[in-house]
């Protein structure tokens, strides 16, 4: 992120006569060891009849120097400097061993040098009691210094004192409040105290408008702020000096720009002379403006880049609606903890507890945001291979017709006020259901746990472990803890067998060989441990008649289940139950089950969502009755088409929610915004770092879905021609896969494009291309015959592809018939307007293709898909040819528009101006590998190979007649991009080396040194330097809490310096057998030699050098 600013400083005084000014000294130029960038200064004086000098004072400080030779009647002094305010992060630094610890001793040397910063200049019985309040517990330096600071902040009260100088340190603790110059001025004389050498800094503060507000204390200043402004700096050995600003209790970064460090406060005036006696006015500006930003997650877009966004949302809406698309978009964006980011369970594992807490906090919030009388079921997700246990999930699920489905939230546990259940309210709670569904109660059974079975697991253990300890079974010891105390006759819950059909429920006895409902062993809910395995074979009455639904038939308005359940009850309390026959045997039931205190309510499958309404509506008023809030667990509602259905669920490292469609840009807009405002408050975010500070987004996507608002409507089956534009079109667009894409890409990644997967994928697609009918009406199950097989990974996983049409139309069952296209390669946007701009090119291209079709054929990239389309030059001249292609089209898109992506994708590690050739080094893509089979504990494993990274290096102003440029020694060999003296080349390298790698032999290619050498006088003329790890050397432990500590995390591994010293001479060898031309380096006499070769250019990778070839 570049953020550059101005800040403009004007001080005025007026006096009341024509007065002489002595010679006057202003320290208001940025000191030279400014951490801050400083790329101009200027300084302007009246009266302009001046003599004008810069000096340097002992410390190293700017000095301008004026002798005004006439009298005046004003002095005005006007600052303006440029600066780049890159982030630094103030603890980047190494301090000495000896004194990593406090307390600790300056060694003599370092004593003698620091010792106009040792001098103690104040004292007093006020300081002496300040200094001994404070903690002298032996800890790391940086940590005292850092509680010190923070003591001064809070002991004193700021104000703002327009006198000049500074209190002493006992006015100040006597009045406890001081400007920033008394606070650092006290904290300087406390160090001095403590044996710390410390000096006085005056300077410019810059303070900007955060872009977002903060959910934890204050958000930093209403509008960009800078004013003059004082802090100190402690001399740390091996830090260096580090600064710490009292007045806020932080320690000094980037928008501190120092302008004078001396050892006394009279030294660092921002202005020193004097005047004849006379009345003075005295005025004062201080603004800082923004001149250049380029695009962050925070702030993706200005105003007017998002409002030609939105604009252009609504024309596409206009073309969908006017050619009758019916288009529905929905999502799966995945979210982090903002607080936790180094737990297995916010990295790897799906599941853990600080997990579950926070989706129940999202989930209460977008119940109150989406949720009008929806229910909120608690469910079993999906279990994966080798997952001890399913995954869970929480649905929130609404009525589009805006009718409740659930009326008192508080009758659901999760927004209860006191959602703890009396003793037996499982078994109350069933009999008194039956009367609101109209049936006998005489077959509600109670459920047991299997203790014999306990006991068998029991005895089957070793005899030197003890099941009651924490190294026995867990299993086994819990439930025979329970057993015991509980004993084996209380029930674990209660089963209601039951069924609807023809509007009418029904239920039916159920008998057990060993006369009792002893539940399979387990842990999980019970109604997931039913023995249904031991109900009768062969029923006198006749199974229950099954019901598939169809979601393509029109449905009818649902009506008020609420109305119909309560007459149906009080037809009940009338007339009692109807004692009749009942034909059917039932083989589902509802469970009712008290687990820590809450009632857990299992819902039975049941054939559609009528007979799912009209269950609900009878819990609820049982619920009401009783005043027992429940927990909706179990079965799913059946699909349909007239309910909304939002979801939360685990995923490795995330919490993912899969977001309802919207039918429109107004809604999608809304829904965006929403869900990550939500999120955010309940402690969820989007942004996650590598350990080396690379931004990887959240790891868990943000899937895309198109389709309609029933299947009968998506676009996808009504039109086939449709899929193939889309794949057509990102076929022959690798930058749409790539720039979007997470950080696993490549033929063995979860979403492949169809040209990386199997070679004669293309081909085959062409013949399925031809399938499609031109005219006339086309079958919905025919999309699903001719794509099934072809849009897959390389193991034959219809999921895993970069377009899914797993729930297009599939064979297997109705749920998997939705009419939607999944679009699964799309990276999680840190921001929703990133998101919003991703979702509205994919409307765009629906738009387009719906009234003209995008049928081509298909282009064989061939190893150029991996070669160009992988570092950012290629990637961004593909998308501008999709912005000139949409513009023709009539969809003014603009290239800008995808900065922010190309930030976030290939964000830039460093530039450097060598001779005005400028360098810019970017990350690359790398595809990882998925590697062979070993063994590990837990069997075997396949790891995928990371240790290749890939990085870009654009020249310009590069005249390749004169100039080579090298990496490591090797010439790369640049590309002319369409700007003249503008080439550009990617280089491949070995980062780090792990256990299991492709390579294992070859040895890491870091840190790599970019050399420009000029090759008519024989000499680097300068480069740079990146490292994959910090140079110095330190070893980070955890991962960057913000995009802050990210970001300089990345700076400090980019060196704008570095070449390669020595003289070259280059002899250029043919190799007959090759014809290819190799040059070598011949060594001279000088003492230092540089040598670089010159590899053959490869020609399935000819715009990559790929330094493990060397």
């Amino acid at each position: 992120m570049a953020l550059k600013i101005v800040i403009s400083h004007k001080t005025l005084y007026k006096y009341d006569r024509p007065v002489s000014l002595s010679p006057h000294i202003f320290r208001l130029r940025p000191a030279p060891h400014s951490r801050t960038p400083i790329e101009a200064y200027s300084l302007k004086i009246k009266p302009e009849n001046n003599f004008f000098n810069w000096q340097q004072d002992p410390f190293g400080n700017y000095l301008a120097r004026l002798v005004f030779p006439e009298k005046t009647k004003e002095l005005s002094i006007e600052v303006e400097i440029i600066a780049d305010l890159k982030t630094i992060n103030p603890f980047d630094f190494f301090v000495e061993e000896y004194a990593e610890e406090f307390p600790f001793e300056y060694k003599e040397t370092v004593k003698k040098e620091l010792l106009p910063y040792l001098e103690i200049t104040d004292k007093g019985q006020l300081l002496e009691d300040f200094i001994k309040t404070i903690d002298y517990t032996p800890r790391k330096t940086i940590y005292f210094l850092i509680d010190i600071n923070r003591k001064i902040y809070e002991y004193l009260n700021y104000n703002i004192r327009m006198d000049p100088g500074v209190q002493t340190c006992e006015e100040t603790l006597s009045q406890k409040n001081g400007s920033c110059r008394d606070y650092a001025w006290l904290f300087v004389q406390v160090l001095r105290h403590l044996g710390f050498g410390a000096r006085f800094v005056s300077g410019y503060l810059v303070q900007l408008k955060s872009d977002e507000k903060s959910l934890d204390g204050p958000s930093g200043p209403e509008e960009d702020f800078t004013d003059l402004h004082a802090w100190a700096e402690v001399y740390i050995p091996g830090a260096g000096w580090i600064g710490f600003d009292a007045t806020s209790g932080l320690l000094a970064g980037e928008g501190h720009i120092p302008l004078a460090c001396t050892p006394s406060f009279e030294s660092a005036a921002p202005v020193s002379g004097a005047t004849d006696v006379c009345e003075t006015e005295f005025f004062f500006e201080n603004s800082v403006k923004r001149i250049f930003e380029s695009p962050r997650v925070t702030k993706p877009y200005t105003d007017e880049q998002w409002k030609a966004i939105h604009k252009l949302g609504y024309k596409v809406e206009k073309q969908l609606e006017k050619g009758d698309v019916r288009l529905t978009m929905g999502g799966e964006p995945t979210f982090v903890s903002i607080d936790d980011m180094e737990s297995a369970e916010w990295n790897t594992d799906a599941d853990g507890p600080h997990k579950r807490e926070l989706a129940k906090n999202l989930t209460t919030r977008l119940y109150d945001k989406f949720g009008k009388g929806a229910f909120l079921h608690q469910a079993q997700g999906k279990w994966y291979p080798g997952e001890p246990l399913p995954r869970w999930q929480i649905e929130i699920c609404w009525r589009k017709d805006g009718k409740l489905i659930w009326h008192n939230r508080k009758l659901l546990s999760l927004f209860s006020d006191n959602p703890v259940v009396p003793e037996h309210a499982d078994k109350l709670f069933l009999e008194t259901l039956t009367k609101h569904l109209a049936i006998s109660d005489k077959h509600i059974i109670p459920s047991f746990e299997d203790s014999f079975y306990f006991l068998w697991q029991e005895g089957k253990l070793p005899i030197d472990i003890d099941p009651t300890k924490e190294d026995g079974n867990l299993l086994v010891k819990n439930k025979l803890k329970e057993i015991l105390n509980e004993g084996t006759s209380k029930p674990v819950g209660y089963i209601l067998p039951l069924n609807n059909t023809s509007g009418k429920w029904y239920t039916s006895e159920w008998a057990f060989r060993r006369n009792h409902l002893f539940l399979i062993p387990g842990n999980s809910p019970i109604g997931l441990r039913l023995p249904l395995d031991s109900l009768i074979r062969k029923p006198e009455q006749g199974e229950f008649p099954q019901y598939e639904p169809d979601n393509f038939s029109k449905k009818k308005s649902l009506p008020s289940y609420k109305n119909i359940v309560s007459k149906r009850y009080k037809e009940v309390q009338e007339n009692g139950i109807e004692e009749s026959y009942n034909n059917y045997f039932i083989r589902t039931g509802l469970c009712a089950e008290i687990r820590e205190g809450n009632l857990y309510l299992f819902l039975p499958p049941l054939d559609s969502i009528e007979i799912f309404l009209d269950l609900l509506a009878s819990i609820e008023a049982t619920a009401k009755e009783l005043n027992i809030p429940v927990t909706l667990e179990g079965y799913d509602a059946p699909k349909d088409s007239r309910l909304e259905s939002l979801k939360i669920t685990p995923d490795p490292g995330v919490i993912e929610v899969n977001v309802h469609p919207a039918k429109n840009w107004d809604e999608l807009v809304n829904n965006t915004f929403t869900l990550y405002e939500e999120a955010k408050k309940s402690r969820l975010g989007t942004e996650k770092f590598m350990l080396d500070g690379k931004h990887t987004g959240t790891g868990g996507g943000n899937h895309v879905t198109l389709g309609g608002v029933s299947p009968a409507d998506s676009p996808l089956l009504r039109k086939p021609s449709l899929l193939r534009s889309l794949l057509t079109f990102w076929q022959h667009h690798p930058g749409l896969s790539y720039l979007f894409s997470g950080a696993f890409v490549g033929a063995t990644s979860q979403a492949p494009r169809i040209d990386e997967a199997r070679m004669e994928n293309l081909y085959e697609l062409e013949i399925a291309f031809n399938q499609i009918p031109k005219d006339g009406e086309v079958p919905f199950w025919l999309t699903d015959r001719l794509f099934r097989h072809l849009l897959t990974d390389l193991t034959g996983n219809t999921h895993r592809a970069e377009f899914c049409i797993d729930k297009l139309y599939s064979p297997d069952s109705s749920s998997g018939r939705l009419g939607i296209l999944e679009l699964r390669a799309f990276d999680m946007p840190p921001h929703p307007q990133m998101s919003l701009m991703q979702n509205l090119l994919v409307r765009t291209l629906v738009a387009w293709f719906w009234k003209k079709p995008y049928e081509h054929n298909l282009v064989r990239w061939g190893t150029e898909l991996h070669d160009k389309f992988l570092i950012e030059h290629f990637v961004r001249e593909d998308i501008k040819d999709i912005v000139s292609q949409l513009n023709k089209a009539g969809y003014n898109f603009k290239e800008d528009w995808f900065n922010p992506f190309f930030e976030f994708r290939f964000p830039l590690h460093g530039m450097v101006e060598i001779n005005n050739i400028h360098l810019e080094l970017r990350a690359g893509i790398e595809p990882w590998n998925v590697l062979g089979e070993e063994m590990t504990g837990g069997g075997t494993a396949r790891y995928v190979d990371s240790s290749v990274e890939r990085v870009q290096m654009k020249v310009s102003n590069f005249n390749s007649d004169r100039y080579v440029l090298t990496c490591n020694g090797l010439k790369v060999n640049l590309n002319k991009t369409p700007v003249k003296e503008e080439f550009v080349a990617g280089i491949r390298y070995k980062a780090w080396n792990p256990y299991s790698a492709l390579h294992p032999t070859i040895d890491v290619d870091t840190p790599l040194i970019f050399d420009i050498v000029d090759t008519w006088n024989r000499r680097s003329i300068g480069g740079c330097t990146y490292f994959v790890a910090h140079p110095g050397g330190r070893s980070y432990e955890t991962y960057p809490v913000n995009s802050y500590e990210a970001e300089s995390r990345r700076i400090n591994r980019f060196w704008e310096f570095g070449h390669t010293q020595g003289d070259v001479e280059t002899v250029e060898e043919i190799n007959q057998d090759t014809n290819r031309s190799n040059k070598n380096v011949t060594e001279k006499d000088a003492s230092k030699k540089f040598r670089y070769k010159e590899l053959p250019v490869n020609f399935e990778f000819p715009n990559t050098l790929d330094l493990r070839k060397k």
